[in-house]
């Protein structure tokens, strides 16, 4: 086995230790955290491992395999990666109102599981083939299983922690590494195993490591202390009924996934809906929880923007790394954990240093954080193509650049995503806490669909990907970042009064700790020492 899988299979085999431990530990609490926390973690990371593992061979599986052009294939990709984040609406909200976020995701994993191991069902390859409908419906089981999965076990993680807590930041830090550590390992495995040794191996790998999240989130349940449960009775009548709604959608999806014009088109209606009944449910707050709505329906909107730049990672540039890069033998799709690892390693860093800014009163507000992951991203692209023009278009990309364009694109990650996870569940109202959980990972599939866009246009007029052409689509999206990310921070001031942190309130009527003294940490997305990160 080469040095990477070797490496990615050992470090995988000391955290399963580490799981182990912190399980049989007496007590409720290891390192400092209730145990629930670490059965989450390592599902999500599970579920992480297989999503990711998935996604970094889904290019070149629609290009190599079904033998799609690349413009149709980003926009493919687009499409199943949109709807990936559309769904957790629907999940979100049949778990608030009925179901409960611990059955639903138990369902979803159930879901995941089917649809990965679909994956490997390759057939004879080619457009023509009669498996290319068993592959839709894979992505259609792996899409709904998300929407159930995705948003509540987010809000499993803040409902084990009451909002005074000064923990909570800290437990989001925990899982996010969660979502990187799965992400990063089920990037190396099963994108070396199917790019070495057949699709197959790739998504089958992908579809056992879901199982295996399933396992530890069924086994866990006692450590969960009862969160996450229905919110009033529930009949086996209508709990199946609610699966059988999760049935019907697979039936829709596996039918839209295949006409990527008509999700536009959803994508537009459906979103000025769900805006217009979030205001709607706004405005029957009191004025402080109202502007807290406003300031979360701010950070929403631009989701878009940075996830329509960064998701490049998976589509476009993943095929400009394959083509373009100069990479000696390593396969392309080993590329796509760079990201996971730099997440993991500069986490507890960023972590850090918003505890020392706090201190000292100039920490950034979260919508200023906004603004800095925008210009991140952006500089990302400009980095990029300003490293692949300096030494010639004709010439291999150097593989420093590929590290780069990961780097900054990390560090705006880490100002953008943890923040805005913890920052949705503090600022909802409960009762609408997995509906905006919901909202977010909307907004987030809007910018999924518009890097498939993007992706589609570097394909140019022939659907065939160019260098040059590539690049100047990189170019202009950076330069158009870069200006967003200046208003953003021009308005930051105005979002931050709206978030009203001195009057936010627990459920015991308590205000939240330290809050007069320290109200925008608390706002930042991360508090205490030893905190960091989809």
């Amino acid at each position: 086995m080469p040095i990477i899988p070797s490496i990615a299979l050992g470090f995988l085999a000391i955290l399963l230790a580490g799981g182990t431990v912190a399980a049989t530990t007496k007590g409720p609490e290891f390192l400092g955290h209730p145990k629930g926390l670490y059965v989450l973690f390592f599902a999500e990371m599970w579920e992480r491992f297989s999503y990711y593992g998935m996604r970094a061979l889904l290019i070149f599986y629609l290009t190599k395999h079904w033998l799609f052009d690349d413009g149709k294939s980003n926009l493919i990709y687009g499409a199943y990666t949109s709807l990936v984040y559309i769904t957790p609406v629907l999940g979100g909200y049949l778990a608030d109102r009925y179901l409960g976020q611990r059955k639903a995701v138990v369902f979803g994993a159930v879901l995941l599981t089917l649809g990965h191991l679909l994956m490997a069902v390759e057939g004879d390859g080619g457009q023509g083939s009669s498996a290319l409908n068993v592959f839709w419906l894979a992505l259609a089981f792996i899409i709904v299983g998300s929407g159930f999965l995705k948003a509540n076990i987010s809000v499993i993680v803040g409902q084990l922690y009451p909002l005074t807590d000064v923990r909570r930041d800290g437990a989001y830090t925990i899982f996010y590494i969660g979502i990187n550590v799965g992400a990063a390992l089920g990037t190396i495995m099963a994108g070396w195993l199917g790019e070495t040794y057949g699709w197959a191996y790739g998504f089958g790998a992908a579809g056992i490591g879901m199982l295996l999240g399933l396992v530890v989130f069924v086994l866990g349940k006692p450590l969960l202390l009862g969160k996450g449960e229905a919110p009033g009775p529930l009949t086996k009548k209508l709990e199946w009924s609610l699966y059988g709604v999760g049935l019907a959608a697979i039936a829709v999806i596996w039918a839209l996934v295949q006409y990527q014009s008509v999700i536009q088109t959803l994508l537009i209606i459906s979103g000025i809906a769900l805006l217009g009944y979030v205001l709607f449910e706004s405005f029957k707050l009191e004025p402080h929880a109202r502007d807290r709505m406003f300031a979360v329906l701010f950070l929403i909107a631009l989701n878009p923007v940075f996830w329509g730049l960064f998701e490049q990672a998976g589509g476009s540039l993943n095929l400009y790394t394959d083509r373009y890069v100069d990479r000696g033998d390593v396969p392309a799709s080993l590329f796509q954990s760079i990201n996971p690892i730099y997440i993991v390693l500069l986490g507890p860093i960023f972590a850090a240093l918003w505890v020392f800014l706090g201190k000292r009163g100039i920490e950034p507000s979260a919508p200023a954080k906004f603004g800095l992951a925008l210009a991140q991203v952006g500089l990302s692209f400009l980095v990029f193509v300003w490293g692949a023009r300096t030494v010639g278009v004709e010439v291999a990309t150097p593989i420093f650049f590929v590290f780069a364009i990961y780097f900054l694109q990390t560090t705006g990650e880490l100002c953008l995503s943890p923040v805005g996870l913890s920052a949705m569940n503090r600022l909802a109202p409960k009762h609408l806490a997995s509906l905006i959980m919901g909202a977010w990972f909307y907004m987030t599939a809007v910018g999924n669909f518009v890097a498939g866009k993007i992706g589609e246009a570097t394909g140019g007029e022939s659907g065939e990907m160019t260098k040059e052409g590539t690049l100047a689509i990189y170019s202009t999206i950076g330069w158009w970042t870069i200006g967003i990310a200046a208003v953003v921070l021009a308005l930051s001031p105005l979002v931050r009064r709206w978030m009203h942190l001195d009057t936010l309130q627990d459920e015991t009527g308590h205000g939240m700790a330290g809050e007069a003294e320290l109200a925008e940490p608390q706002a930042a997305g991360f508090r205490t020492a030893g905190e960091t990160r989809p």
